[in-house]
């Protein structure tokens, strides 16, 4: 089986993808929409994408990609705790307080900006497009003082060396990434919850659309651990909410519930009803 993810190697989502799949073929991709469109034509079998993290929150790009764009089924959630590493060549061990330029992801650097202040407050900051491409670039240009943002991983396999452990602002950090391709998806890691993700819109003109359609879930005693809306990308002022339902209720429940909302005149999408598998000791 052939499992793409967003690379590069040594990136978080290649660390989940490969504990998930130990044994399979992963095939890398430059970005989200390329990742999830390897799914649709049949490039790989599965894709492994993420959907929020602790600090940042939602991806919005996955998001909303699989919203407008396709109808890929959502088949398990992989939960990884994230370390950020700051890491310089090795030739640059001893004078890493001199670093110049910090290389990372946008996510990566916001998430450690506390350690960035304290350190290196005049540091020039460059986004790249991955963790992973932060520390091969290090690794190639060991005559500059730059240092980059990343999991330990890329400094094991770009012979980089870790001079900040751990530097994420948050001691708890997480990224949730979404397995698309199946609607049930089997992974080696022990699953804890079930969840249902849908994508709900209800009629514009409708007073109090957002609270009746709540209410369908309120009165029912259904869980939901997330609500949020996004652009429908249609009219300014237009939304869906993206909303997450812990699957503890019986599925006839959970299914009148939906049916209450369309018979109100909303529409649903459903993205999956998955199984959550948090990774320990990465």
């Amino acid at each position: 089986m052939k499992v793409g993810f967003l690379g590069p190697e040594a990136s978080f989502t290649h660390n989940a993808t490969k504990t998930a799949f130990p044994n399979e073929e992963l095939i890398s991709y430059h970005s989200i929409p390329a990742c999830i469109k390897g799914v649709e034509f049949g490039e790989v079998d599965l894709g492994v994408v993420p959907i929020e993290n602790t600090i940042e929150g939602s991806v919005n790009t996955t998001v909303d990609y699989l919203f407008h764009q396709t109808t890929i089924p959502v088949g398990a959630e992989i939960v990884l705790p994230i370390y950020q590493q700051l890491m310089v060549a090795k030739e640059n061990k001893g004078a890493w307080q001199e670093t110049s330029k910090i290389l990372s992801h946008p996510q990566a650097l916001a998430q450690s900006q506390e350690f960035i202040r304290t350190y290196f407050p005049m540091a020039e900051l460059e986004a790249t497009p991955s963790t992973a491409y932060a520390a091969s670039f290090v690794a190639s240009h060991p005559d500059q003082k730059i240092a980059a943002i990343a999991p330990k991983l890329s400094a094991e396999k770009y012979d980089l060396e870790i001079v900040g452990k751990d530097i994420q602002d948050v001691a708890i950090n997480q990224t949730r990434f979404w397995v698309i391709g199946s609607e049930k998806v089997e992974v080696p890691i022990e699953s804890t919850n079930q969840k249902l993700t849908i994508a709900l819109t209800m009629p514009n003109n409708m007073p109090g659309a957002l609270h009746k359609a709540l209410s369908a879930f309120s009165w029912r005693e259904i869980d939901l651990s997330k609500i949020e809306s996004r652009p429908l990308k249609t009219t300014l002022g237009e939304y869906f909410f993206l909303i997450d339902i812990n699957v503890q209720k019986p599925q006839r429940l959970l299914e009148n519930a939906l049916e209450e909302i369309r018979l109100m005149g909303g529409s649903v999408k459903i993205f999956g009803n998955y199984a959550i598998h948090p990774i320990d000791g990465v």
